[in-house]
């Protein structure tokens, strides 16, 4: 088969190297890729959420099949665009279709699913400019801390978490009036905190059959300890080491089981990865969200522990047929660093001369914000590559990781020296 992954980051680099180890792949293609996926397949200059320019690409490489690998694509509609058309139909596309794919889309429609569905949640209410009165007579019925969740798509910056009710009510004001993320943030669902410890849950559904991939905890903040602000992720472990075979009962029978009849149900098509946002409260799971597609950069601790042939598992969801898969998982652990550029989540340079990719032993480097400049590798994102390692524990994973960031430098390269901490 040829192949596209729409993307430019680790997931879709991450994605590239497991499909380029199947035997059905024939011609891989990336678009827009990055220096990672350069070295083992052809970057293609196009944008994800250009659907013409797609279909071009498609119909010019004979690509049997596309997996988009980013939300924007998939919540704009680029599933139903394919089956819309003629000339595209026959392809296979790795992701839900637009109306299942406002799970990730709207919070609130996920908020409304979940409820719908009985399924375990925060305790929420949404408000737009209209009501934001009536937003902070919500807010005062809350103990802090206060949860605000920008409705829309923000680059997974539009959740804030404040401790000071004044100084939420004021944030709640900047989204809604002062539109602080956009039109992402024209609506906003204000939720009750959740204490606990945090996880993703990965399924592949095919819409009617499904299989749990290996749970993964990722780090959002940029400072050590979890503080700071949130980025797009700092690094990540897998399997959990607190989701015992108990616990993770609970996440099928509670989470996984109604989500799933749930989408049958409320007849939202989806053929791909659903990741759950999950928070262990005491000895019980709760959804805090819902993305309709892999995680970054879990997908880089859970890919290499998958066995089984990527394209094949990707060949039985477009045919209906998971079922008949069986995942085969690497037992050891499997841990990422994420190296970003200096300023990261705010201000940061870009094009900064990469060194010391070629003295990395023993482990996977994925490359995010990076591209190749004149032969040279260079920085072009926030963040830049993570660093993923095996282990018979995640603490001999992880030391792994660090020992080869040693080696690697850029200018003003910063990284969390603390993932897995609260494991």
């Amino acid at each position: 088969m040829n192949i596209l992954i729409l993307g430019s980051g680790g997931r879709e680099h991450t994605f590239a190297w497991k499909i380029a180890q199947s035997s059905l792949c024939n011609s891989l293609y990336v678009a827009p890729g990055n220096s990672g996926t350069n070295s083992i397949a052809q970057n293609l200059d196009i944008k994800v959420t250009d659907f013409q320019a797609i279909k071009t690409t498609v119909l010019a490489h004979q690509i049997d099949m596309v997996v988009v690998g980013p939300e924007d694509p998939l919540v704009q509609g680029i599933h139903d665009f394919f089956l819309n058309d003629t000339q595209l139909k026959h392809v296979a596309v790795i992701g839900p279709q637009k109306a299942a794919a406002e799970l990730e889309g709207s919070k609130e429609f996920a908020k409304e699913f979940l409820y719908r569905h009985n399924i375990p949640t925060a305790a929420y209410q949404s408000f737009d400019a209209s009501n934001v009165e009536e937003g902070y007579t919500f807010l005062d019925t809350l103990n802090p801390p206060y949860v605000l969740k920008a409705d829309g798509l923000a680059a997974g910056k539009g959740v804030l978490i404040l401790n000071d009710l004044n100084e939420a009510k004021t944030e709640l004001k900047n989204m809604l009036v002062n539109a602080k993320f956009g039109v992402a943030s024209s609506k906003v669902v204000i939720e009750e905190f959740l204490d606990g410890i945090e996880l993703s849950c990965f399924v592949l559904t095919d819409g009617k059959n499904y299989k749990i991939l290996p749970t993964a905890k990722d780090y959002k903040r940029i400072g050590e300890g979890d503080t700071g602000l949130n980025t797009g992720g700092m690094g990540a472990v897998s399997p959990v080491p607190f989701a015992t075979e108990e616990f993770l009962n609970k996440i099928e029978e509670r989470v996984v089981k109604p989500t799933i009849n749930g989408l049958q149900k409320d007849n939202l098509p989806y053929k791909g990865f659903v990741f759950i946002g999950l928070i262990k409260v005491g000895d019980d799971p709760k959804v805090i969200e819902y993305n309709v597609r892999m995680g970054d950069p879990e997908t880089e601790v859970v890919l290499p522990r998958l066995k089984t042939d990527l394209v094949e598992i990707f060949k039985a969801i477009s045919e209906e047929r998971l079922n008949e898969i069986n995942l085969e998982i690497d037992e050891r652990a499997a841990t990422t660093v994420m190296l970003v550029s200096g300023g990261y989540p705010e201000a940061y340079e870009k094009g900064k001369a990469i060194t010391g990719l070629e003295k990395v032993k023993d482990s996977l480097v994925f490359h995010a914000g990076a591209i190749t400049k004149n032969e040279k590798v260079v920085t072009s994102g926030g963040r830049v590559m993570t660093i993923t390692s095996y282990g018979n524990t995640y603490e001999e994973a992880i030391k792994k990781s660090y020992q080869n960031i040693n080696q690697l430098h850029f200018d003003k390269m910063y990284y969390r020296k603390d993932i897995g901490f609260d494991l």
